[in-house]
């Protein structure tokens, strides 16, 4: 399938005319991709029906998240918001509840603000030119340029993750594909790819699909890929080594904590304030305790939760360990995050966001973020 381990032998390298792009081969590459994509496309329900709102609603879940997961989302989604006024018209914590669990809580947000945006300057019409979408918040080159030639096939290049791999391989590019000499370079070659007329949306679709599907970051199957002889990773022998890009990021650990102050069937909890990494979702009140290697829960560790929650959100509580331990990550944290309960000593602090006592049973009808919705879980058994 793919390279073997170690400095595989060199297939035949490609003549010259194979060099890309302006090599004279892209109406050949174009034929053989799209007809293997219209052969062995998934079946995704964003592909039922491709108008410009569904497609949208579709490339923003699909940020930083697997197709797997999102299609259960997506159809959640639309079953509720079938087009963009009734998305407008929508409370922010109705969106907020549809996408947890989904993550990246911002793209949920900024998909809200579009849709009213669109409300408010196209009449509900999803917009049909680049700039236009360009425009809607949480929209960048690459979902603008999805957007428009997935459901109106116009002629707009692509460069995400799937398209970076496979371009790099195509071109053999042994430079840092995240550079931005090589950006550039991946954008050009997106572009020389496009048909001047039609099959846009078959092409770029194809692309990606194909990045996913074969051409993946280890084992690519090259020996099923349509475009295996246009490749010059492949006839170098190389395709594992490539794309380069930059290193991964290195994670910090670290130990919050969390506080479940009963009253009695009410738990206090807290709306993230604005700039906050959940904003607008509930959670049980959490504090950092430390920024390294997580320590056994104590008594030390106890009176170091007390202070923490006094200081950052005027919380004054008296901790006693819960005996429940998550692990997460957030951003380039490693979070270790121990539950306490808690004893409130004083009146809830105002500000820092909002408060509220919610019955247990209100729980699952509130938009919490992914470790906060699995303390409630834990709480439903253990009251």
């Amino acid at each position: 399938m793919g390279g073997r381990a170690g400095k595989p032998a060199k297939q035949q390298a490609p003549s010259s005319d194979l060099d890309w792009p302006g090599a004279g081969q892209e109406v050949a590459f174009r034929r053989a991709l799209i007809r293997w994509f219209r052969r062995h496309q998934r079946d995704l329900p964003w592909r039922e029906q491709p108008d410009g709102y569904r497609i949208w609603v579709s490339e923003i879940m699909l940020q930083q998240t697997q197709v797997a997961t999102v299609v259960a989302y997506y159809q959640r989604f639309l079953q509720r918001f079938p087009e963009v006024n009734s998305l407008a018209e929508a409370d922010e914590s109705e969106v907020l509840k549809l996408w947890e669990g989904l993550g990246y809580y911002r793209r949920a947000r900024q998909l809200h603000a579009a849709a009213r945006q669109i409300v408010a300057r196209h009449g509900g019409e999803f917009p049909s030119t680049f700039a236009d979408v360009l425009a809607l918040p949480g929209v960048g080159r690459y979902t603008a340029g999805a957007i428009m030639s997935i459901a109106f096939d116009q002629p707009q290049p692509i460069l995400e993750g799937n398209t970076i791999r496979v371009f790099a391989r195509l071109l053999g590019m042994t430079e840092c594909a995240r550079e931005k000499a090589s950006e550039q370079r991946l954008w050009s070659f997106s572009q020389s790819l496009l048909p001047p007329g039609e099959g846009s949306r078959d092409l770029n679709q194809g692309l990606m699909e194909l990045g996913s599907e074969l051409c993946r970051v280890r084992q690519p199957a090259c020996l099923l890929c349509p475009v295996s002889r246009w490749c010059r990773a492949f006839a170098e022998g190389i395709q594992d080594q490539l794309p380069v890009l930059t290193p991964r990021m290195e994670y910090v650990p670290r130990q919050d904590g969390l506080v479940l102050i009963r009253r009695g069937r009410k738990l206090l909890l807290r709306k993230c304030a604005e700039g906050e990494h959940w904003t607008g979702l509930w959670d049980f009140p959490r504090v950092t305790l430390a920024e390294a290697a997580p320590q056994p829960v104590s008594p030390q560790v106890s009176r170091l939760a007390e202070q923490a929650f006094q200081r950052e959100l005027g919380l004054s509580v008296a901790v006693e360990p819960a005996g429940k331990r998550l692990k997460h990550a957030v951003t380039k944290y490693r979070i270790t995050l121990d539950c306490f309960w808690g004893k409130l000593q004083g009146r809830v602090p105002k500000g820092r966001g909002e408060w509220a006592w919610v019955a247990a049973e209100e729980l699952p009808r509130l938009a919490l973020n992914a470790t906060g919705r699995k303390v409630a879980d834990w709480l439903a058994e253990a009251m």
